[in-house]
């Protein structure tokens, strides 16, 4: 038997699809058939060695361990703690700190609303998320990162916002929910926002070394790159084009691209031409599937979603 609670999510979601309206952010990471919960998801921590494009991947060691699903992970500014979305057996979603010295987990938020996507902001003292308010909106706000304060909302009229990556303290880069989805730049001191391309990805990632951004841009269901957004002249250029069927990624500080594709983590350099290389094997953890990627500031640690 179902609970009450995440029966009604999941009969709500399913009428929205019906009605071609947006589906809850915590639906949009796999596929949803009537009655099924999200895929168990863990996050996997490894250790990377090596320098100038030349990895070694550690052994996967799974720092969730539970049945359920958790997801979204990012690394705060020092690399010492992991923030992360976790769903509860009622469907509830709230943002964890998970500590790499401590080994220990903390639940940060705690309220009806669910949160996904956590973020530290600039000023490192919030992170930011993507908030699924009591009536489906999904907006950006932010916590307090020290715990205590109220969250407060960052974009008042920019919705539906489905995933978002800071590119200073005042611009944002956005995924914005649509038909198809969109990149949209955001200036957040006054709400205005400024679409850029249609039919990308999840993945919004800076480039490091330079003033750029990175997405992916689905240019068909099977045909899709990775591009670049210089953010001074709005120019977009391709970098390469992803595994297929995978359009999540994360780069390395020296300027490596890593993607997973079924059990296999994979690496690209752009002024390479070889291409997509392999570089580890996780089904030797009982992975199947990997997805989201993060990677600390120094490039010494990779946290992996992994099914």
């Amino acid at each position: 038997m179902l609970p009450l609670k995440r029966f009604t999510i999941r009969i709500a979601s399913q009428l929205l699809a019906i009605l071609g309206l947006v589906l809850p952010i915590s639906f949009l990471s796999f596929n949803v058939t009537f009655g099924q919960a999200p895929p168990d998801a863990d996050i996997f921590l490894v250790e990377l060695t090596g320098k100038n494009q030349v990895l070694q991947v550690g052994k996967p060691v799974n720092i969730t361990q539970r049945k359920g699903y958790d997801n979204q992970p990012s690394f705060t500014p020092d690399g010492q703690q992991i923030l992360f979305t976790a769903m509860h057996d009622d469907g509830q979603t709230d943002i964890y700190r998970y500590d790499l010295q401590k080994k220990s987990t903390t639940q940060l938020t705690k309220t009806p609303e669910g949160e996904y996507s956590p973020t530290v902001t600039p000023d490192q003292a919030y992170f930011s998320v993507i908030r699924m308010e009591m009536d489906k909106t999904q907006r950006l706000w932010k916590f307090p990162i020290s715990g205590t304060g109220e969250p407060t909302l960052i974009l008042t009229n920019v919705k539906p916002v489905g995933y978002h990556c800071w590119l200073t303290p005042d611009w944002l880069a956005l995924f914005i929910l649509g038909k198809p989805n969109s990149l949209q730049l955001a200036h957040v001191s006054t709400g205005d926002t400024t679409r850029i391309e249609g039919s990308i990805g999840r993945s919004l990632h800076k480039i490091p070394g330079k003033n750029a951004l990175s997405f992916v841009h689905k240019r068909t269901p099977t045909e899709w790159e990775i591009k670049q957004l210089d953010l001074k002249t709005n120019e977009i250029t391709s970098i390469a084009p992803t595994l297929p069927g995978s359009e999540d990624f994360v780069w390395t500080p020296d300027g490596t691209l890593l993607m997973g594709q079924g059990a296999i983590l994979y690496q690209l350099n752009p002024k390479s031409t070889k291409g997509w290389t392999q570089l580890s094997d996780f089904s030797s953890a009982g992975v199947k599937q990997l997805t989201r990627l993060a990677i600390d500031p120094k490039g010494r640690k990779l946290a992996v979603v992994g099914q």
